[in-house]
């Protein structure tokens, strides 16, 4: 890993660039399948699903007797553990529900703020060597506690035509009502044109990739929301002298086996956890099934040691990790200091890998800096803020001569008629 102490802050972005291909590099890409789906539909999933996934399929919707058979094709204990992390997602996310807001801002004027469930959503669940049916749940639960009509899911099939039965099961449990055999660039241009098979949806959500990245900004250009511009993943750590290294290090191996884009990052200020996280790295990632990936990844990353605890926030916070982990005796700083990070986890025995499965918060988060813009999936994420007003004779007699002033000082004089109007009529009255 690339080792580095105290960095000057000229040399800040330098050190903190993550290993991503730039926009130029993928957009050419993205733009011809957006531009073919969107002309030939069922018939452009089909060439790519057959040049990207290496199979070619009669039908790309998943049929019941298909939700049936992954039933049965899983244990009972994942079937139990999916539905404790169900459960525990489900009672964290009713949780942020927020009732009705009303006021009367003056006299006769009632204005009110509800909440509607955006009606068609569209879900992609990453596949390949690691299926994320743990995305899964984090999606649909919250879909179906706002009330979305339509849940539709889309996800790469293997080279044999199936679906992990995992995620099958997990989108069943969850009230998915459509789930699609189609992944990458053309599932995401799918769901923001609608074909003949699969419809057009309002908003898109779930992680992906820097192609699905990218496709889910060309979506936002077409007309579709996303829930986040959300790429590989990363991971950042705080830990000072009490942190146990062991369990730093494996939770930096966590996020850096998710694929050979992903970063992790340690800042410390101790020498030696920053020496002994490394030597705990090498040790655990000899064990690893998925180290090639994992390699790959570290060697993208940084072991980064700071003077003090005020220089390494302030580079966290510059930095604005997905997760970051705080592993201090002054934790307290660090949790009120925090700015810029998607979901924070405290202490030695809170892993990454919890919010990624089952301790109920979402594991949907911005990626590539921009928690410093966006947060992540939530339940108001599925959800639209109405606004709605009544206003009584009393009201617009309190509030119309402010408004035709303000209207005809913007030169829009049909807006001031149109309360001139009603006032000359209750003035007649």
């Amino acid at each position: 890993m690339n080792k580095i102490y105290n960095p000057q802050l000229k040399n800040w972005e330098e050190i903190l660039k993550r290993p991503t291909q730039t926009f130029d590099d993928v957009e050419e890409t993205v733009k011809q399948i957006f531009k073919e789906v969107q002309r030939k539909g069922d018939k452009a999933l089909a060439k790519y699903t057959s040049y990207f996934d290496g199979v070619e399929l009669e039908s790309i919707l998943v049929t019941t007797d298909e939700i049936q058979k992954a039933e049965t094709e899983i244990s009972q204990d994942l079937k139990e553990a999916i539905q404790l992390a169900k459960s525990n997602i489900l009672n964290f996310h009713k949780a942020q529900k927020t009732e009705k807001i009303s006021i009367e801002t003056t006299e006769g004027v009632q204005c009110w703020q509800e909440k509607r469930p955006i009606q068609k959503v569209g879900l992609y669940i990453p596949g390949g060597s690691a299926p994320l049916f743990s995305t899964v749940l984090m999606l649909a639960v919250p879909a179906k506690i706002a009330g979305c009509k339509e849940i539709i899911l889309c996800t790469p099939p293997d080279k044999n035509g199936n679906i992990n039965p995992a995620i099958l099961y997990a989108a069943s449990l969850c009230g998915v009502t459509k789930i699609y055999k189609v992944g990458g660039i053309q599932a995401i241009a799918a769901m923001t044109f609608g074909t003949k098979t699969i419809d057009k949806v309002y908003k898109i959500f779930g992680p992906g990739n820097q192609f699905v990245t990218i496709a889910k900004q060309f979506a936002s250009q077409n007309g579709v929301a996303i829930d986040m511009p959300a790429g590989p993943s990363e991971l950042l750590v705080y830990a000072d002298e009490t942190a146990v290294p062991s369990f730093v290090a494996s939770d930096l191996l966590s996020q850096a086996e998710h694929g050979k884009d992903s970063q992790v990052v340690l800042v410390t200020t101790s020498k030696n956890m920053l020496n002994d996280v490394e030597e705990e790295i090498y040790k655990q990632l000899e064990v690893l099934p998925r180290k090639e990936i994992a390699q790959v990844a570290i060697n993208n990353s940084k072991l980064i040691f700071m003077d003090s605890e005020e220089e390494a926030l302030k580079l966290i916070n510059e930095y604005g990790p997905e997760h970051f982990i705080v592993c201090s005796k002054n934790e307290d700083y660090f949790l009120e200091n925090i700015e810029n990070a998607g979901s924070v986890f405290i202490g030695n025995f809170t892993p990454e890998s919890a919010g990624d499965y089952a301790s109920g918060t979402n594991h949907t988060l911005p990626t590539n800096g921009y928690s410093k813009s966006y947060s992540g999936v939530n339940l108001d994420s599925f959800l639209k803020a109405m606004t709605f007003q009544k206003i009584s004779q009393k009201g617009i007699q309190n509030i119309g001569k402010a408004i035709e002033l303000m209207a005809e000082a913007e030169g829009l004089q049909a807006h001031k008629n149109a309360v001139s109007l009603r006032l000359n009529t209750l003035k007649n009255d």
